[in-house]
């Protein structure tokens, strides 16, 4: 490719921009956002050749797009490049809510263009910012690649090789079933963690708790360190099916509790017995 332009160059969109120049997948990479210093910054740090704050700018020319700005921002972005993206661009993202951008995409543009590829790279950290943007983030990766049927399959392939160069495996799902299956694997535990971390944050012996803290509570609540303005919009966005996991989760949770309450060790110890060994069994 010649061009590539990135909209967000934090974490997701840095640690791409890398992989790629680090692979000579394009020729020029340019980002963009509404903030000069960060924008300054990442190309202080190699990670884009340049870039500017005009987003039709930005995209003029451009093989592809790049949308790694939080979910709720991505409506606004397209909004701000309609009139200067053209057929031939292929657009994907890194949003974590599919069907959240597809609706803001056709809200933005009209439709979902033809050559517009919903993508979700199942990779990241806890801690956000281009200064921690890695060319290696999504190496044995997976990325989940969420097409509809009008979508082009050139425009597929394309976004498929681009992750593929990163080092990432590269799958496909349909956009609700990405949505139930991220609830579940990803939504539910970060909001976990937060409630985790708020929680003991209440309690009496709050600096106690924090200073003895041993590597279950740091473990259980790392990813309570991620960018809060992204769980936002992944709460909003994705409202429902995370309020079927939570709800599922509180009824486990609440069984739990009565197991304790009523000091039945017989069924607590096959409940953990059986959790160990789903564990186990997918993850080793």
């Amino acid at each position: 490719m010649e061009k590539i332009c990135i909209f967000g160059v934090g974490l997701i969109g840095g640690s791409l921009a890398l992989a790629l120049k680090e692979k000579s997948f394009c020729k020029q990479i340019v980002g963009c956002s509404r903030n000069e210093n960060h924008l300054k910054r990442a190309q202080e740090l190699g990670v884009i050749d340049s870039w500017t704050l005009d987003p039709c700018e930005a995209v003029k020319n451009a093989d592809l797009i790049f949308l790694a700005t939080p979910v709720g921002a991505i409506e606004p972005v397209l909004s701000s490049i309609r009139d200067c993206i053209t057929d031939q661009m292929i657009i994907t993202d890194g949003g974590s809510c599919k069907s959240s951008v597809v609706s803001s995409a056709i809200s933005a543009l009209g439709q979902l263009p033809d050559r517009f590829v919903p993508g979700h790279p199942i990779a990241g950290r806890e801690k956000s910012g281009v200064e921690y943007a890695d060319a290696t983030l999504y190496v044995d990766h997976k990325v989940i690649l969420t097409p509809i049927e009008t979508t082009d399959a050139t425009a597929v392939t394309t976004v498929t090789k681009m992750w593929q160069a990163c080092g990432a495996n590269v799958q496909t799902l349909k956009v609700d079933q990405h949505d139930q299956v991220l609830a579940a694997t990803s939504h539910l535990p970060h909001v976990l963690a937060y409630a985790l971390v708020e929680t003991v944050a209440k309690t009496t012996y709050v600096s106690e708790i924090f200073e003895f803290a041993a590597g279950g509570f740091r473990d259980s609540s790392r990813v309570a360190s991620s960018d809060p303005t992204m769980w936002r919009d992944i709460c909003m966005y994705n409202r429902d099916a995370i309020l079927e996991m939570t709800s599922l989760y509180r009824e486990k949770l609440n069984s739990l509790e009565q197991l304790i309450e009523t000091g039945d060790s017989e069924k607590l110890f096959e409940l953990f017995s059986r959790s160990k060994e789903v564990r186990d069994e997918r993850f080793g």
